[in-house]
């Protein structure tokens, strides 16, 4: 009976007008900020299905205008974009695996507190994290490896990220208890099969976050191609857009003598104006798919390094 009339009584409480107020703001305040954030996408998603004449005269602003599938037809008879866009996904799919085989396993080593000398191993890995060797020692390493124009050159210098393994290790030191190792080594588990049947199966969270944070980074990732492959049919994905674009900053210095070379040049700029939007929405697809089977283990993988009290 008490429960009931205190059901009923909690019904009748009513919301104080500062908390009105504030959730007002909030809402407010968090639209705002979805609308900053957003508003750029939707404008290129938007101008990448518009005519290229409205989106050069800069009328396309909140809906497309003249529906033109042009930049997206051109973007898939393009044999370099396409190429690229292959060229990034394997080097995204070889980079990410290789980053969880070095990540997880130093990781969980330097979690462990029965691990000898790893305060002094954390530290040596941390102090990459503020001093490198430079641009000019790094290639001449990466030369000496003979890895020039390879793919490994995009995957070995960037094998382990030091804030991603010390989320790892946080992850691995707050979830999976000393005390679990010593329960399985009572029943003859060691280090080993207890890593990869028991550590491995309970670390899906980690995992997933490992996945979505190495994986964006070698997607967009286009300066290690720069420097380190020459071959154009081994670009990834983002070096072809770059090129595109910087091949439409030159075009606009051409000089024009007729006419009908002004009406061309004009139409170029346009299609590369329109292509750029399609590359960019067809670039971003990999990682829209990617997100949502991860955006649950998002939060709670920013949140792993802190300190909480």
């Amino acid at each position: 009976m008490k429960d009931v009339t205190l059901k009923k009584n909690t019904k009748k409480l009513k919301r104080c007008k500062s908390d009105i107020v504030f959730d007002a703001i909030n809402f407010l305040v968090l639209t705002l900020i979805f609308f900053i954030v957003g508003y750029p996408l939707y404008f290129v998603i938007i101008s990448s299905i518009s005519s290229p004449e409205a989106v050069a005269a800069g009328q396309v602003t909140w809906l497309p205008i003249g529906i033109n599938l042009e930049g997206y037809i051109a973007v898939l008879k393009d044999e370099a974009i396409v190429r690229g866009f292959i060229n990034s996904l394997i080097y995204t799919i070889v980079g990410v695996g290789v980053n969880l085989l070095v990540t997880i396993p130093t990781a969980y080593a330097l979690s462990r507190d029965d691990f000898y000398g790893r305060k002094v191993i954390t530290i040596f890995y941390m102090i990459t994290m503020f001093i490198s060797g430079g641009l000019m020692p790094t290639y001449l390493v990466i030369q000496k490896m003979e890895m020039i124009n390879t793919m490994w050159a995009l995957i070995i210098p960037g094998a382990l990220n030091v804030f991603n393994m010390i989320v790892a290790r946080t992850f691995f030191k707050t979830n999976i208890p000393s005390e679990l190792l010593d329960a399985a080594k009572v029943d003859g588990c060691g280090n080993t099969r207890f890593f990869f049947h028991i550590c491995l199966p309970l670390s899906g969270a980690i995992i997933a976050i490992l996945v979505l944070y190495y994986g964006i980074g070698h997607w967009n990732s286009y300066f290690n191609a720069l420097i380190y492959i020459t071959d154009r049919e081994k670009w990834p994905l983002q070096l072809v857009l770059r090129t595109i674009l910087t091949q439409n900053s030159l075009m606009q210095q051409v000089p024009i003598t007729t006419q009908e070379a002004l009406l061309e040049k004009q139409r170029l700029e346009q299609l590369a104006e329109l292509m750029k939007y399609s590359i960019i929405v067809v670039s971003s697809i990999p990682v829209m798919i990617l997100y949502p089977f991860v955006q649950k283990h998002f939060v709670k993988g920013v949140t792993l390094g802190s300190v909480k009290g």
